[in-house]
């Protein structure tokens, strides 16, 4: 009950989104987002963004430390002048690591914050695990067999696979890569943002089980991450006795 309360929150969300928003495309981990934003409002309350932006040339510099580095991302996102996008812009295409994932982030919330300025209007940032495209989220799907011992078997693969490609192109999806494993098959595939993603998946199920009944009517979705094997063996044995949706909604952020 709960779940299906949540996922009907995220729905009427979704459905107020204006028209005009940006989708973050790069897959980077929900906990390192969270720490880029918590962090930000620390280091946004000394109002010390001229100083950084003055000393913007430190970003590039070998012996400056990744801290630094992300103290100035941080407070440089935040000034509304192209010279600081231009900036984040340049550094992105050269850094590395877990620094690079942090310059995205900064470079995403600079463009937000000119394109905001330029159409004088408030824009929405939307941010996931697994990011996106243009209008359109990535979600990895888990698809699981009704013999959890087994592989599907050629002729299985191929209809599901079909049934994949053929649902998500009635709805203006992008298939992406498949994967077969013991128990389960795996996807990941991109969406409209507003895309009814149970009844997608569902019609997939139901197409597959008219020619062999071999899909569980169960299935996990999510844009969070990819998940691990045993990952998802530990999700279906703590749900093994009870039926389940799994559905781990966007992450969404207001582009202020």
């Amino acid at each position: 009950m709960e779940e299906k309360q949540f996922y009907q929150n995220i729905r009427k969300v979704l459905d107020d989104l204006p028209d005009n928003f940006s989708i973050l495309e790069e897959q980077i981990d929900i906990d390192l987002q969270m720490k880029y934003f918590e962090r930000a409002q620390q280091v946004r309350l000394k109002n010390n963004e001229k100083e950084y932006f003055e000393n913007r040339e430190q970003l590039f510099l070998s012996e400056i430390s990744d801290e630094r580095k992300k103290e100035l991302l941080l407070s440089i996102a935040i000034i509304d002048d192209v010279k600081a996008f231009r900036t984040l812009e340049k550094f992105v295409s050269v850094a590395v690591g877990e620094i690079k994932q942090w310059a995205v982030l900064a470079f995403q919330e600079s463009r937000m914050l000119i394109q905001s300025s330029l159409l004088d209007e408030q824009l929405v940032f939307i941010s996931t695990g697994l990011g996106g495209k243009g209008q359109k989220l990535r979600y990895y799907v888990v698809f699981i067999n009704k013999n959890k011992e087994i592989l599907l078997n050629a002729i299985q693969q191929k209809l599901l696979k079909d049934e994949v490609i053929f649902e998500l192109n009635k709805h203006d999806g992008e298939f992406e890569s498949m994967d077969f494993s013991e128990g389960f098959s795996t996807v990941l595939a991109m969406l409209p943002l507003q895309s009814d993603l149970k009844q997608i998946f569902r019609n997939i199920i139901d197409e597959c089980n008219q020619y062999g009944d071999f899909l569980d009517d169960d299935m996990i979705v999510t844009n969070v991450k990819i998940m691990s094997r045993n990952e998802i063996l530990e999700m279906l044995k703590h749900n093994e006795n009870e039926q389940f949706d799994d559905f781990e909604e966007e992450d969404e952020t207001d582009g202020d």
